[in-house]
């Protein structure tokens, strides 16, 4: 057998030895008819099972380790003749709805035409005792839709493209999938976010389609612009977009300049000439940016209602319901913030900004004014609610978001009902969402955004909380002092250090010292860095300060690729946090009970939302579900819905905005260089309440503090917010 060389295997799946449902990967024992003995055979085959017989066309390779291999290229279901081989492909589970009983009922009724009827008379079911109409159709639909991703991926591998997009294709079109992706491709690109252009566009090129050069550029330029957007940015210049698609694409300039008035006409984008650069828009990011400037500037020329109370008066207020004093600093805001229509209080850990959140809505109580409080996320919302011992909810759930229809109940022509709505973590807002908010607040309420802009920006489009700094139109409150007990903190010391550009604490830990509230572990290899983040987690701070891993400690790492990214560190933790894990039942090839995992967007039907971490419960393999516990609530997800979840050992900086933990560990590497930079260093040691541990090199932390140039996000926000002179273009 010579490596590297096509060959063709005729023969059954023995067993399955490994199996990926999200990805249709798997690892299984094969029989071929030609040969005695076993093989290991590698490949993507959706639902494959013992039993079945196969036509392979693949390679032989030699594994250093697991030695013959053959590696499958293209498969062919090749569906059993004779009496035997229907009862144990039918028995083995492959079809839903029968089973061993079952299929015995089914083979002694039909014989040798039982696939036949199945496939090509489903109704003639009902002839078999115990089979009525709907068990009949169920069984119908379970052999078609077995067999129709099975015809997809056999498509999609003839035009050299992977066949694990197959199951994300068929779960978005379902019987439908084939005769799309063969004659209507580019509608992948506007219905599967971003794998689904490249499919798209490999499909059109592979094939003998005519390819419509306007359509294929409407396409690559809405491509573009999405990819823009998950990148961070609200619009893209209209040169930079046409010359990107033309030479990325290999398309004529005019065509392209063509497309781009044809999406334009459609309302797909908007072309903003009078803006500096020519921007060019998603017709939604668009329509958030607009509303945004919109509204604030009306709401800036409503004239403001007399202050609710004197200075004298609102001391007072504010000892007699917190009991406490405020400084003169925090106290000049508090006195200011009722002067304005809008407003912005920003500043770093230790300053204040949660205290005069608190101080905020003591005197609008006092003076009889309703207000709201909300966040962005559902963990930001629970923290303001404690520390301000009042309700504060999501921005999602204030505003109603409507899950089957898609939108938010709340806008101008159905508004909160509120005098006031102070928000919090404010910088992690986006600009979509910010245009949701603004039109939905009524134009004579006040607006307090509370927030710290040397954080990370939001993980949505734009850097709306910056913006609107930058612009000026809004009076912005800077909090600088750290308050003496803040002060105490060798975390809050430190974060403020690297604020400034200035190198936090870096003495190294030498071996035998216990861990300090700031520690630094030095260490070259990435291989002992995973090494001592596994130790550390469970053994010494388990037995030196008596936490659980899995509940006070979080990892954050600023990359999910590499050997300290989040895609490698979560199985490493997940072995030694949850050892158990390998023998118990999972869903997916990579879910077990008790494992930390992360919910990756919002889900309002569940309600349970992006970056939400809780514990699985239980895992049913048979039914395909689990349960995971956030905070004592249970929310079930069945095997469909698992591509919401991964595992959250460890996690990205950025999904961790919002959130607060006992104990960080970061670790900080030079192989990390793209994204080291003073803003995500600074949100990540901001994140812990208790103990920080850095490990890695003290020249990756000081390119960190240095890189103080974020990549600037394109919007015009800020230009539309100052704009005074004329209306903002459009």
């Amino acid at each position: 057998m010579q490596d590297h060389v096509q060959s063709t295997l005729e023969g059954q799946i023995e067993r399955i030895n490994f199996r990926n449902k999200d990805t249709h990967f798997m690892i299984a024992k094969f029989r071929p008819s030609d040969r005695a003995g076993l093989i290991t055979v590698l490949g993507h085959i959706p639902e494959p099972k013992p039993g079945e017989t196969l036509r392979l066309n693949g390679t032989w390779q030699n594994h250093p380790r697991f030695g013959q291999q053959f590696a499958v290229s293209h498969f062919e279901i090749l569906l059993p003749a004779g009496v035997e081989e229907i009862r144990r492909y039918l028995s083995s589970g492959l079809i839903k709805g029968i089973g061993p009983k079952m299929a015995e009922r089914v083979l002694q009724h039909f014989k040798e035409e039982t696939l036949k009827v199945i496939e090509q008379e489903p109704e003639r079911m009902t002839q078999v005792r115990g089979i009525g109409p709907k068990t009949a159709r169920t069984i119908s639909a379970a052999w078609q839709a077995h067999h129709q991703v099975r015809a997809l991926m056999a498509f999609l591998q003839a035009k050299g493209i992977k066949p694990a997009y197959a199951a994300r294709i068929y779960k978005q079109y379902g019987a439908d999938a084939l005769e799309i992706v063969r004659h209507d491709p580019y509608r992948l690109a506007a219905d599967i976010p971003r794998i689904g252009f490249y499919i798209a566009d490999a499909l059109v090129r592979q094939s003998d389609l005519p390819v419509d050069e306007c359509e294929r550029a409407q396409a690559c330029l809405r491509h573009l612009l999405e990819e823009a957007c998950d990148d961070g940015h609200v619009c893209v210049s209209r040169e930079d977009l046409l010359e990107r698609c033309c030479s990325a694409f290999q398309l004529d300039y005019h065509a392209v300049r063509e497309a781009l008035d044809h999406l334009a006409a459609q309302g797909c984008i908007t072309l903003c000439s009078r803006a500096p650069d020519s921007p060019v828009y998603l017709a939604p990011l668009y329509a958030a940016e607009n509303e945004i400037s919109r509204r604030i500037r009306a709401m800036l020329e409503i004239p403001v209602p007399p202050a609710p109370m004197d200075a004298g008066e609102i001391m007072a207020a504010v000892v007699r319901r917190m009991a406490i004093a405020l400084s003169e600093a925090q106290l000049a805001i508090l006195e200011s913030v009722f002067h304005h229509r809008c407003v912005v209080i920003t500043g770093g850990p230790g300053t204040g900004k949660t205290t005069l959140i608190r101080a905020i809505a003591a005197v609008f109580e006092a003076a009889g004014r309703n207000y709201l409080l909300a966040a962005p996320t559902g963990r930001a919302a629970r923290r303001m609610a404690e520390v301000t011992g009042r309700p504060a909810a999501t921005l999602h759930k204030m505003l109603g978001y409507n899950l089957s229809e898609g939108h938010f109940e709340r806008d101008q022509d159905d508004p909160l009902d509120t005098q006031a709505l102070i928000v919090d973590e404010a910088s992690m807002v986006d600009a979509v969402l910010m245009g949701h908010l603004i039109k939905a607040l009524p134009l004579q309420a006040n607006l307090i955004l509370v927030g710290d802009v040397f954080q990370l920006p939001s993980v949505g489009p734009g850097n709306v909380l910056a913006d609107i700094i930058a612009s000026e139109a809004v009076r912005t409150f800077g909090l600088e002092e750290i308050f003496r007990q803040a002060a105490q903190s060798p975390i809050i010391v430190n974060a403020h250090k690297v604020r400034q550009g200035e190198l936090p604490d870096l003495a190294p830990m030498a071996p035998g010292d216990p861990l300090m509230p700031f520690t630094f572990i030095e260490q070259g290899s990435l291989e002992e860095i995973a090494r001592t983040i596994i130790e550390l987690c469970t053994h010494r701070i388990p037995e030196q300060l008596g936490l659980d891993a899995m509940r006070h400690v979080q990892v954050l790492t600023p990359m999910h690729k590499g050997t300290v990214g989040t895609l490698h560190l979560n199985p490493l933790l997940q072995a030694a946090l949850n050892p158990g894990a390998a023998e118990s039942s999972s869903l997916g090839g990579r879910f077990h009970w008790g494992d930390k995992v992360m919910h990756l967007r919002n889900n309002y039907q569940k309600e349970v939302f992006n970056g939400e971490i809780g514990t699985i419960c239980d895992v049913d393999a048979g039914e395909k579900r689990l349960l995971v516990e956030y905070e004592g609530r249970t929310v079930a997800y069945d095997e469909a819905d698992l591509d919401e979840l991964a595992l959250a050992y460890a996690i990205s900086v950025h999904k961790s905005q919002g959130s607060e933990y006992p104990v960080i560990i970061l670790p900080v590497v030079t192989q990390h260089y793209v994204m080291l930079q003073r803003n995500l260093l600074y949100t990540a040691l901001t994140r812990a309440r208790d103990m920080v541990i850095l490990i890695g090199s003290a020249k990756a932390v000081r390119v960190a503090v240095q890189a103080d140039q974020p990549r600037r996000r394109q919007s015009w926000l800020a230009w539309r917010l100052c704009d005074a002179v004329r209306p903002p273009a459009g």
